[in-house]
């Protein structure tokens, strides 16, 4: 969807994003991102940390985060900032739910910015905020 600057107030709701958290996808972040903590890929190792299983990587789910607000904003908008914080951990077989609105919209620099949330069934995984900068 392409998504006009113009069209963005305070407050409006950004498109809610669901995904379905799988070992595979943890492991892929964890590799992709060059994360080789053995938490992210061996259930027995995540065990003996105190885990019941392995579980995602911030920068997968920064990775998440991002993509949740650029599938909103569309292909005409740019990320220019993003900052998370990360909180209950997301494992396999969890829905990783993601949220948001438009915070504050400048004008002058035809910008954005966001509040971003990412839920599991534990609370929240991922929480922040991002800048999206339409041309």
């Amino acid at each position: 969807m392409t998504r006009s600057f113009d069209d963005i107030a305070v407050g409006d709701a950004l498109t809610p994003l669901t995904i379905d958290v799988t070992a595979r996808q943890i492991v892929a972040g964890a590799i992709a991102s060059r994360d080789f903590q053995d938490v992210h890929h061996d259930k027995q190792a995540a065990i003996r940390s105190g885990s019941p299983d392995i579980f995602m990587n911030i920068l997968t789910s920064n990775g998440l985060a991002a993509r949740f607000v650029t599938d909103w904003a569309g292909p005409d908008a740019r990320l220019t900032e993003i900052a998370i914080r990360l909180g209950v951990p997301n494992r396999p077989g969890e829905q990783l739910r993601f949220d948001g609105s438009v915070q504050a919209v400048d004008p002058a620099g035809r910008v954005a910015t966001v509040s971003v949330r990412g839920a599991n069934s534990l609370g929240d995984h991922v929480t922040g905020t991002a800048k999206v900068q339409w041309s």
